[in-house]
């Protein structure tokens, strides 16, 4: 698989024939694209810096780097993007910014619809796609005026967990070595791969990405950011390609917590066009500068064979931080985490081959040219074996098998029976009741339940791309294991937060997971948020 270098990437050549936005630079305390959002917003109130200056970081950043790293599979208009950045040099001279975000340079996954920008979910099927629609986590960034930089690498409609199954060749994680034209570098995790990447490497300031079972959580634990994936239903799915509708969250990467939070308070909007989206009435978290009164739960079940040193050094060092700050950390049980992964992959590809029975080559995507037939299931068979990628494949077959009238019972509604077990075992450690269960007069836990579950994010460092296609090439099952840490709270929808906490021996990152009971979005980042701040400077 080789690193494809997009033509409408050639931003090296669109840049240097661009001159003007050099006469709109100011002196910034240091390299820009270094900065959080936080920090850029800062200084933007400050005017150290300009939307202009922060975008010319970023489209350095990218001409030096995305041809290594494959992260952006389509950039906007220089020009365009120089516009946008002028006019909010404008707003803010002026002080009169859209939002606090006015000017922030941000990415978007290639399966989140954008009218302005391709949206090809990284699969020769829908390869000239282009929707008629912004989503709607996209038009509320665009409200406050973000600017989109273009879209990101995945893997094809979101399957997979490394970030190789794309048409678009795998993208790189930008630490470590990345060598050109083979696979030699490692994973960014998938399959927001392409997000994590562009973040990670600083030529972004965040990006968005999507969820179904570990997507944005796993990318951030491999590339040393922060991954949110917020609670079921907080934020619209509506323009989000579909994969699994069950489980699909747009999620968010950022390079701190506090951004998360800014940028969720901007997502978590009611959206009466998405039927799944719900109106959530978070309650106001009360952390007094310590976590004193917040009980943390350590799942026993997560000591999985496979974790590495580096991981279980990071958990440890977590909850003995998370308890310096006050917080009282207590062994918890979820018996029913061992039946996550299986059920999980029955539930997701039977999801998928429904929904994207719809790439047919006559009501969306792509369609053969080679197949002259007039009969309709010729041409699908074609454009299908065409257009999809051997992992889509395999779990569209799967998914069909798992549908069909004589294994329905025994897999699929099985598979419904064991998500409700796992989604019953977070109900009986947390605290505060699930909002969507029906409860009799309170949680039965109010006394000993726990506000916060601390889990690892992943079994271990980033891995080589070579290692994962040898693995790959044999068994797909070793790739879907790593899914294994955050399946669970995919299955039951929960608020799920992924900060780095340290190294293995050869530097690469490693995280940690922080989960909530579902509608806790604000608590889990504000705890997380507290978390990061007791971590040891890498």
């Amino acid at each position: 698989m080789r690193v494809l270098r997009c033509q409408s990437l050639l931003v090296d050549k669109q840049y240097q024939a661009t001159r003007p936005i050099s006469r709109f630079l100011i002196g910034t305390r240091k390299d820009p694209t270094l900065l959080s959002i936080s920090e850029a917003v800062s200084d933007l109130k400050a005017r150290k810096t300009t939307p202009s200056a922060l975008l010319k970081s970023c489209l350095e950043r990218i001409a030096a780097r995305n041809g290594h790293l494959n992260a952006f599979t389509h950039l906007a208009s220089t020009d365009e993007l120089i516009r946008k950045a002028l006019l909010a040099d404008a707003r803010w001279a002026q002080g009169t910014p859209q939002g606090p975000l006015d000017g922030i340079p941000i990415a978007v996954k290639a399966n989140i619809c954008t009218k302005e920008h391709p949206t090809t979910c990284a699969s020769n099927i829908l390869k000239d796609f282009t929707s008629p629609i912004d989503a709607t986590a996209v038009r509320l960034l665009m409200q406050h005026g973000v600017i989109i930089l273009g879209k990101t690498n995945m893997d094809e409609f979101g399957m997979g967990s490394t970030n190789i199954h794309s048409a678009h060749g795998p993208a790189y994680n930008p630490l470590g070595p990345v060598p050109e034209g083979h696979l030699g570098g490692r994973s960014p995790g998938g399959s927001s791969g392409g997000s994590a990447s562009a973040v990670a490497a600083n030529m972004c300031f965040a990006a968005l990405g999507s969820d179904t079972g570990g997507s944005v959580r796993t990318p951030a634990a491999y590339t040393g950011i922060v991954g949110f994936k917020p609670s079921y239903g907080r934020f619209s799915r509506r323009g989000l390609v579909a994969y699994a509708s069950s489980l699909d969250t747009i999620g968010l990467l950022t390079k701190k917590v506090a951004d998360a939070k800014i940028l969720y308070d901007i997502l978590a909007q009611y959206d009466e066009k998405d039927s799944t989206c719900l109106q959530i009435n978070e309650e106001p978290t009360v952390l007094h500068g310590d976590l004193n009164g917040v009980r943390v739960g350590i799942p026993q079940e997560y000591f999985m064979t496979g974790l590495s040193s580096a991981v279980l050094q990071a958990w440890n060092a977590a909850a003995q931080h998370l308890a310096s700050r006050g917080a009282t950390v207590v062994p918890v049980s979820l018996p029913n985490t061992k039946h996550a992964l299986p059920a999980y992959y029955v539930i997701a590809p039977a999801e998928a081959s429904s929904n994207l029975a719809r790439y047919d080559g006559i009501r969306y995507g792509h369609q053969s040219e080679r197949c002259d037939s007039t009969l309709k299931h010729e041409l699908y068979t074609a454009t299908r074996t065409e257009g999809f990628g051997t992992e889509v494949k395999r779990r569209i077959m799967l998914g069909t098998f798992v549908l069909q009238a004589n294994s329905y019972t025994s897999y699929f509604l099985q598979a419904q029976k064991l998500r409700r077990l796992v989604q019953s075992d977070f109900d009986n450690v947390f605290a505060k009741p699930n909002p969507l269960r029906s409860t009799d007069s309170g949680s039965h836990n109010s006394a000993n339940g726990v506000d916060i579950l601390l889990t690892p994010s992943a079994m271990g460092s980033a891995p080589l791309l070579a290692d994962i296609a040898n693995d790959t090439g044999e068994t797909p099952v070793n790739e879907y294991a790593d899914d294994a840490l955050t399946i669970p709270a995919s299955l039951a929808g929960l608020p799920a937060l992924v900060i780095p906490y340290g190294q293995d021996t050869e530097g690469m990152p490693v995280g940690v997971q922080l989960l909530g009971q579902y509608g806790n979005d604000r608590a889990v980042l504000d705890i997380g948020k507290m978390l990061e701040a007791c971590r040891t400077p890498n």
